[in-house]
């Protein structure tokens, strides 16, 4: 009995070890923790300890620039406007990007100086600029990460100085910088290329030196603390595929930067970009009840890329599960069903499928002649 059981558990294990022998092998990195994420699908390529909690140094600022871009696009602060030098924004400790108290610096160069420049006197006279103090900042910090889904991370300042109770896991960077380049692209094209940035007489390079090293890499962040180590994320962009990387806890700049590239070669390597839907193309029309229109598109707010092993790509199969009976109203963006795409017949991910469009609900009339055939169905 006892072997017929162990023979059947085995039968269930085949399909996953199969696919598993099919995934190319990846890198062995000198890192505390890391994780290659596709972009176009958020699929997960390669990771290790990508859950476990760890001090994100100045990889915080990613959240303060999502916030500040936030602000911008809703027209709390502009961008040509003069923010005044507090003096807690003056008297921040680590990289800076050197602003004096009670002068007035635009809003674009504090940008450029929290971005190119990691500096921490930015980040508080930005935080200062949006939420009135720092405090408040972080609170705002925290309420954003658990609305992208960041699940794992906790916030208490702007610049990411030490704190117990300030941590975050590469899961969760790649979210919050996923987030970022999603949401604000023409911000992020703007500012994360940088080289240098010059203030104050001062010229700071970007510490990012992968912008040097590799012409498809357009960011996005460094960070450094004795606790965190050397850290990195990095985001390449070669034809329609973006990879993005979470390096944390190397030894040195030198290895976050060797690590990050032998991360994102991995993935261009081994992997075939697939586009199986492009942006608001309807996958189907779905039957919604209740209504002022009869169906919805459902799709991808996004180019839906999957990334494939070399040669796969053929063997790649999607079937769209949706969640019936839709009933109106439906918002734009609402999760409508799932893609489940299969390689070989054996299961290669699940991804969630949203309307298009929005379906406002319909009148008195229309929804009691649906009410009486959903009663019939």
């Amino acid at each position: 009995m006892r072997k017929i059981r162990t023979l059947f558990i085995a039968l269930l294990l085949l399909p996953t070890l199969v696919l598993a022998q099919q995934l190319p092998t990846p890198p062995a990195l000198a890192a505390k923790s890391w994780l290659l994420i596709e972009s176009g699908s958020g699929q997960e390529l390669a990771s290790q300890a990508p859950d476990e909690r760890l001090e994100p140094a100045s990889l915080t600022k990613l959240m303060t620039a999502y916030l500040t871009f936030s602000a911008l696009k809703q027209g709390t602060i502009k961008i040509d406007q003069m923010i005044t030098v507090s003096e807690r924004a003056w008297k921040s400790q680590g990289s800076r990007m050197f602003i004096q108290v009670g002068t007035q610096v635009k809003v674009d160069d504090l940008i450029k100086g929290m971005i190119v420049q990691s500096g921490n006197d930015a980040c508080v006279a930005l935080a200062e600029a949006i939420s009135g103090n720092e405090d408040i900042f972080a609170q705002m910090m925290n309420r954003e990460a658990q609305r992208l889904g960041m699940k794992a991370s906790s916030f208490r300042n702007a610049a990411g100085m030490p704190d117990p109770q300030h941590y975050t896991t590469a899961r969760d960077l790649a979210i919050l910088a996923g987030a970022l380049i999603r949401d604000f692209p023409e911000d992020y094209a703007k500012y994360y290329s940088l080289k240098e940035f010059r203030y104050n007489n001062i010229t700071q390079p970007n510490r990012n030196r992968l912008l040097w090293l590799d012409p498809t890499v357009d960011g996005v962040k460094t960070g450094h603390t004795e606790a965190a180590g050397y850290c990195l994320i990095s985001s390449s962009k070669r034809g329609p595929r973006r990879l993005l990387s979470v390096v944390l806890g190397t030894a040195s700049d030198k290895v976050r930067t060797a690590e990050s590239l032998k991360l994102l070669n991995f993935g261009f390597q081994f992997y075939d970009a697939v586009q199986l839907y492009a942006k608001d193309q309807s996958v189907s029309d779905l039957k919604v009840w209740k209504g002022t229109a009869k169906t919805v598109k459902a799709g991808f707010t996004h180019d839906f890329i999957l990334a494939v092993p070399k040669g796969y790509a053929p063997r790649l199969k999607s079937e769209l599960v949706a969640q019936q009976p839709l009933i109106a109203p439906v918002a734009a963006g609402q999760v409508l069903g799932t893609m489940k795409v299969s390689l070989d017949g054996k299961p290669f991910g699940d991804y969630p499928v949203v309307a298009i469009d929005a379906i406002p609900l319909a009148g008195i009339f229309g929804r009691a002649i649906d009410s009486v055939r959903l009663w019939f169905n």
